[in-house]
């Protein structure tokens, strides 16, 4: 079967294959878009066969995106050339940082020293890029202030590096997967991207923004939007399932046309007899008729944005398998609004102590569904999610956290008909009589029949396309990536994985889950390879060349 890919000959033609209308009108806009921006008369891309042998190739993508939620759709835009330059009027609260920003303020916070500005600089995320850029886009936003951008944005093309983002559904992510019945945990302005204010879009849109916090779906359109209003369309391509990116090396002693892809052992052994290549990036688009096309990419550097939302944790217990055991909240949802649950007597097990599982709490118990809630934690923990939620500002939240503090199982050994908690108690296993066996910390167990289980206890990136399921690059090598328990190590100023070079991770990858920070990733991933890119152009220049491409 034919694949597209983006490594080909400059005098290179389609092959007649006898659905190329089909493959043209897909890849129509990544022909042009190599032509406009790599000034190169490309006419057509060239099709290989799966097993044909891939030559060393005269076009190769400077960067592919991997995920198109926000954090893939931030770096997009910055890469294609928009820049923050510090307001002319703008004054920030912070006055050590205002005067850093004052020092060079005819150069855009892309051309300045990242790590300079962040010094000193404290909020809710581990990475202080993602501080630095939150605090320049809403200056004292967590002493509840509204203050407005201290940037403004210019379009400068002359920096356009040329990128494809690759997405499993339309621009936004796994917002359009979200359950629609929840308000988003963030303000609608934390939400926003660069360049376009949420509540200007929902004006434009004649919606009523009734409060502070919105749908997800409103969201989801908001991304789509912005997309489309920022001319990034070209750059992105939806449908588009990842099945494996892997490193090209090269022997030293061979010349360039010996490209292979080298087994990790074979590499231990002979580590200094090959060159690290670009990567190849392999998956498939799947198209409106539901067939899919394989293709194949290769570019110089890789960013994963995926986010950590594809694969829901697992207790990893007996029974945990049975069909009425759900592990996300559109499947409870959909149970919900089927109305499978209606009239049940028997409660509703619900596992796990974030904010998703008291949506799930929520969502039962508006709809007249009895609730044992079952986690492992103290609900005078001071992790817990609800005590970093002021109270005034997420009313429904603390809601539940107060029936979790009050009407737990130890204060009254009864159950109630609406909840019921179970503090520092966890799922031993689930029986296929719809009956689950739950242990305290000290060991006493108990019995329960129930209607159905939502375990919402966090979720896994789906990183299989990468070698050891992307695990190797996580600060323990040996567990899953998480957001928060082993998140990709990175270097916090350039958000390029510590241990594989031109391979960059941002967003809930790297422990940033809110949109307000996952925004820094963007901007230290375009510093990074713009002040790569500067090098290599000077070295070009300081080698004699001169009319190639600068």
């Amino acid at each position: 079967m034919p694949v597209w890919c983006c490594r080909c000959s400059l005098a290179g033609h389609f092959r007649n294959y006898s659905d190329s209308e089909t493959e043209g009108e897909i890849f129509n806009s990544l022909v042009q878009y190599f032509g406009d921006n790599l000034g190169r008369k490309v006419k057509a891309m060239p099709l290989v066969e799966e097993t044909s042998l891939l030559e060393d190739s005269s076009v190769t993508l400077p960067v592919v995106i991997i995920g198109n939620g926000p954090s893939g759709i931030c770096l997009s835009y910055m890469l294609s050339g928009y820049r923050p330059y510090l307001s002319s009027e703008a004054i920030h609260p912070n006055t050590i940082l205002h005067n850093k920003l004052e020092e060079a303020r005819h150069l855009s916070i892309v051309d300045q020293d990242l790590e300079y500005l962040s010094e000193g600089l404290e909020g809710r995320s581990s990475n202080p890029v993602a501080v630095l850029f939150d605090t320049l886009l809403h200056p004292d936003a967590d002493f509840g202030y509204d203050y407005p951008s201290v940037l403004h944005w210019k379009l400068e093309q002359h920096h356009y590096i040329p990128h494809l983002v690759l997405g499993k559904g339309p621009p936004g992510g796994a917002w359009h997967n979200m359950e629609g019945s929840m308000l988003t945990i963030s303000f609608g302005n934390w939400m926003e991207l660069p360049g376009l204010k949420f509540k200007d879009w929902m004006s434009s849109k004649r919606r009523n923004l009734k409060g502070d916090r919105v749908m997800p779906e409103e969201i989801a359109r908001y991304y789509k939007h912005y997309v489309k209003v920022m001319g990034l369309q070209k750059n992105f391509r939806d449908n588009t399932y990842i099945t494996s990116v892997s490193r090209l090396y090269r022997d030293q002693d061979d010349d360039d046309s010996q490209v292979r892809d080298i087994s990790t052992n074979h590499l231990q052994i002979e580590e200094t007899k090959f060159i690290k290549r670009n990567w190849e990036i392999r998956g498939y688009q799947r198209v409106a008729d539901g067939s899919h096309i394989p293709f194949c990419l290769f570019a110089e550097n890789v960013a994963l944005a995926t986010g950590t939302l594809d694969s829901p944790a697992h207790l990893e217990i007996e029974g945990e398998g049975f069909p009425f055991v759900f592990h996300s909240m559109p499947e409870f949802g959909a149970a919900i609004s089927k109305g499978k649950l209606r009239g049940k007597l028997d409660p509703v097990l619900i596992v796990g102590s974030g904010l998703t599982a008291a949506d799930a709490v929520l969502c039962a118990y508006n709809n007249n569904i009895p609730v044992i809630h079952v986690f492992r934690r103290r609900v005078t923990d001071p992790s817990l999610i609800f005590k970093q939620l002021p109270k005034k500002l997420y009313p429904e939240y603390h809601k539940v956290y107060h029936m979790m503090c009050t009407r737990s199982y130890s204060v009254n050994p009864n159950l109630s008909s609406d909840y019921t908690s179970f503090p520092e108690h966890h799922v031993l296993s689930f029986k296929s009589d719809m009956k689950c066996i739950l242990q305290s910390i000290s060991g006493l167990k108990k019995i329960f029949k129930l209607s159905a289980a939502v375990v919402l206890i966090g979720s896994h990136p789906n990183l299989s396309f990468l070698k050891e399921q992307g695990c190797y690059l996580g600060h323990k090598s040996s567990q899953p990536i998480t957001c928060k328990g082993n998140p990709v190590e990175i270097d916090t100023y350039t958000y390029e994985c510590v241990k594989e070079a031109n391979l960059f991770a941002l967003g809930p990858l790297v422990g940033d889950n809110f949109v307000r920070f996952l925004k820094g990733g963007a901007l230290g991933v375009t510093r990074c390879l713009t002040t790569r890119q500067k090098k290599k152009q000077h070295l070009f220049v300081e080698r004699g060349g001169g009319d190639g491409i600068a």
